[in-house]
């Protein structure tokens, strides 16, 4: 990979890992229009790195808080809202990781068609906007029940499907459990952590038993690029999420789908 091509597409995956859009539809999506060949495991590793660096950074106050209360809740100090949500966390990736787990082979082979991603981004994205128009949501993530983190784990782990979009999918779940725009986002991106971490540290063991060669500048810019797209995303999504809506990533993932049949016609 070029250094053009390890930047375009590590902005790429630092906007979309976060965004209701999808990012596995955007990395075929952009190769396939440039005619680039395929970024490779050593590029997924760097960018997953980055993505958990900008979403730690971010929330480090209310990581570091809920690390915290959990740790106490687990010697006995007593349950308070930053521990039941860092509980709520770990629970709400329990699914995902049980589904990814026992599916990982028909997930990595069957399912990474370019039919099956398209698809995933219309319906996934007419359910977000299902969920948005929905009158009730006043509640936050503090206020999250146990049906509800793991109703939410379940839309997660149906993420695993290429183009469905795992922010996406957890903040519809979110939005459809009475949660505000920017409280579904924020639960979504804490979700991120440890699914992140995860896909992380079995993407690294891969990589070293392929024992692949390593370009580490390519894998460092890889890296410092992600992440900072990444954290610039999830800081202008919050701001801006309950003035705009999900309406604009609605039509934008319609748009998208079409795109991506239209070059597969």
């Amino acid at each position: 990979m070029d250094t053009v091509q390890i930047v375009i597409l590590a902005i790429v995956q630092g906007l979309t890992e976060f965004l209701p859009v999808s990012s596995s539809a955007h990395l075929i999506l952009v190769p396939m229009l440039l005619q680039w060949p395929d970024q490779g495991l050593v590029f997924d590793v760097a960018v997953h790195v980055g993505s958990l660096m900008a979403v730690l950074i971010y929330f480090r106050i209310e990581v570091i808080d809920m690390l915290i209360a959990w740790t106490r809740s687990l010697a006995g100090g007593g349950v308070t809202s930053n521990s039941r949500l860092g509980w709520w966390v770990i629970l709400g990736t329990v699914p995902a990781v049980i589904v990814g787990f026992l599916f990982k082979g028909v997930i990595e082979s069957d399912l990474r068609s370019p039919w099956v991603i398209a698809a995933t981004t219309i319906v996934f994205g007419l359910l977000l906007w299902f969920a948005d128009t929905r009158k009730s949501k006043h509640r936050s993530e503090y206020e999250l029940k146990l049906p509800d983190v793991v109703t939410i784990g379940l839309f997660q782990a149906i993420a695993l499907i290429p183009g469905t979009s795992r922010s996406g999918i957890t903040m519809t779940a979110g939005l459809l459990m009475g949660m505000t725009r920017q409280a579904a986002a924020r639960f979504s991106f804490l979700l991120s952590i440890p699914l992140i971490l995860a896909s992380g540290v079995l993407q690294t063991a891969d990589l070293v038993k392929s024992e692949q060669s390593i370009d580490w500048f390519a894998l460092s810019l890889a890296i410092v690029i992600s992440a900072i797209s990444a954290g610039l995303c999830i800081h202008l999504f919050l701001r801006l999420i309950e003035k705009v809506g999900m309406m604009p990533f609605v039509i934008y993932r319609l748009l998208l789908g079409v795109i991506l049949i239209a070059l597969l016609i």
